[in-house]
């Protein structure tokens, strides 16, 4: 294995197994950190881990993990996958992780930069945009868990270090990779915000960091990076799963419930409340019935308005209302895949966490792009194709495409 990637949640890390696949590596996507060592085949070994929200400590712990496991397998470099917006707390977990990778690894400059625009996601003067609005005036400023109210990374990021934060602007990007690595200071250690508003500045990023021994960002990060190991961009061989499928929603980013509004007009649905939850109105054995009785492939959703979100978090508690909703789909997965549905689409890094850890899977295959930042996915193994999307990506059909690639051959 030449290259090893932590990702803070399931799909983040398909997210950017895409995107080293697509460069001709050959990528794994594993859930948590695996107890064996990986197939000699592996080029690019992708840890999905659930820790951008949990306490912090916990965050480190278990990318240090992660991080050994990978360095075990001869990893050289490692990524720290984090959301292309950025998405974490004045408390983390983005620098106290970057900060126990760095020292693990004998790092003392840390590249740190996000943007993925191809999605839209661009850092410029050291200020995250989502398309063409600060990051403070999209819809990450209604997260539920992680609400993102400042646009200045450099801000940001030293809130949550004790590292000196640096920042790289766009024309010194422009000056190629030495003026990236001049950023780094010869003494003390630093974390440097890096701008990139294109594709190009990325493949410049991914030259000046060929030889460090971390990097924090979102994919984008990745795209120049099979090119330092030798490879070149390939397509994947991909075969799909015909038979029942379920689109399972909890993400209530704006782009997400869009999604779920075009979708409920072709399709049969059903919300899952967090009232009807937190009360035990809903079974797991239930839903899955309606599920199975249905002719087309079902939407099931928690995917709110921003105020419904906070009025239930009020009523019920975060931590407790979040926590049921993602255990609920996490049963609801494992019963479904019993069943014999062979297809999910899921929106939202937390319920694609829920939904993966239900199943049980270990591996994941990548497969073909469906739409920027995700791919199709197998369960390694089993009879099951997959969709994990990050609630901001795709297009306003994404689901109807999602199933239509989890089912086609290629």
């Amino acid at each position: 294995m030449k290259l090893g990637v932590i990702a803070d949640d399931f799909t983040g890390a398909s997210d950017i197994a895409l995107m080293l696949s697509e460069g001709g590596m050959t990528a794994a996507q594993y859930v948590g950190v695996p107890d064996v060592p990986a197939l000699a085949s592996v080029d690019a070994g992708i840890i999905s881990l659930k820790s951008r929200t949990i306490p912090a400590a916990e965050a480190v712990a278990q990318s240090l993990r992660a991080c050994d496991w990978l360095t075990a397998q001869g990893c050289k470099q490692i990524v720290f996958k984090i959301c292309s917006t950025f998405d974490s707390t004045d408390e983390g977990n983005i620098g106290p992780v970057a900060e126990a990778l760095a020292d693990r690894l004998g790092e003392t400059c840390v590249i740190v930069c996000p943007a993925f625009p191809e999605n839209g996601r661009t850092v410029y003067q050291g200020h995250l945009f989502v398309a063409d609005r600060l990051l403070s005036e999209s819809g990450m400023r209604h997260h539920p868990l992680t609400p993102m109210g400042d646009p200045d990374i450099r801000r940001v990021l030293a809130r949550q270090t004790s590292w000196t934060v640096g920042h790289v602007s766009l024309d010194h990007v422009a000056d190629g990779p030495a003026a990236i690595n001049l950023a780094c200071p010869a003494d003390g250690k630093s974390m440097v915000i890096v701008d990139a508003i294109r594709n190009d500045d990325l493949a410049t990023i991914g030259r000046a960091i060929a030889a460090r021994k971390l990097l924090v960002g979102g994919s984008g990060i990745a795209l120049g990076l099979p090119k330092n190991f030798g490879h070149a961009p390939a397509v994947a061989n991909w075969t799909g799963h015909s038979g029942k499928a379920v689109v399972l929603s909890g993400s209530c980013s704006m782009a997400t419930r869009a999604q779920v509004a075009r979708y409920k007009a072709i399709a049969p649905s059903r919300e899952l409340t967090v009232d009807d939850i937190m009360a035990k109105a809903l079974s797991v054995q239930e839903i899955a019935g309606w599920v199975l009785r249905q002719d087309a492939s079902p939407l099931l959703y928690s995917s709110a308005d921003p105020a419904v979100v906070g009025a239930a978090q009020q009523k019920h508690g975060r931590e407790k209302s979040a926590a049921a909703i993602e255990e609920f789909f996490s049963d609801l997965a494992a019963s479904l895949f019993n069943a014999g549905v062979s297809r999910m689409v899921v929106a939202g890094g937390e319920t694609s966490g829920a939904v993966v850890s239900g199943l049980g899977a270990n591996t994941l295959d990548i497969g073909p792009k469906i739409a920027p930042g995700v791919p199709a996915l197998k369960v390694s193994g089993q009879p099951l194709a997959l969709a994990l999307k990050s609630g901001n990506f795709g297009g306003p059909n994404f689901f109807s495409e999602a199933l239509s690639v989890l089912e086609t051959s290629r």
